[in-house]
């Protein structure tokens, strides 16, 4: 997990500074968004019951987002993949919402292991990727493959 908080940082640096100049941007935040997905697999921790504070997120990060990825906007996708009978159930997604979202709960994971405890950052990455992060990071992968294919 010495990995974690180094790839957090390449994520979440495009949330927390407006008009980054990054050299290979979209591959650089494919490989750490891939490389998230797969430490979450490698998560062991004993559980922390301990009463932590809560955490608070900057207000702007969607906005630098936007600035950051002035490229990135709405996508079409479905209700249900697994159902393919009903073809009238299109969803629009948000490629800047997912990347806000996946910056947030990265943040809080941080938070918590420099703040709380290691124990409790992989339980809210376990908890957060799993209801809801890896759900927007492969509408954001999926996105940033056929966006430009």
């Amino acid at each position: 997990m010495t990995d974690l908080i180094p790839t957090i940082n390449e994520i979440v640096k495009f949330g927390l500074q407006p008009n980054l100049t990054v050299i290979n941007r979209d591959i650089l935040l494919e490989r750490n968004l891939i490389k998230v997905y797969s430490l979450y697999f490698e998560i062991n921790y004993i559980y922390d019951d301990t009463d932590f504070p809560d955490f608070e997120y900057p207000l702007n990060i969607r906005e630098n987002i936007e600035s950051n990825f002035k490229d990135f906007g709405y996508y079409k996708t479905v209700m249900d993949v697994i159902e393919l009978s009903n073809l009238k159930d299109i969803c629009i997604g948000d490629a800047i919402d997912d990347l806000t979202d996946i910056t947030i709960d990265l943040l809080e994971i941080k938070w918590r292991i420099e703040n709380n405890s290691l124990a409790d950052g992989l339980w809210y990455f376990q908890f957060a990727f799993s209801t809801h992060t890896q759900q927007h990071i492969l509408d954001l992968l999926n996105y940033m493959k056929l966006k430009d294919a």
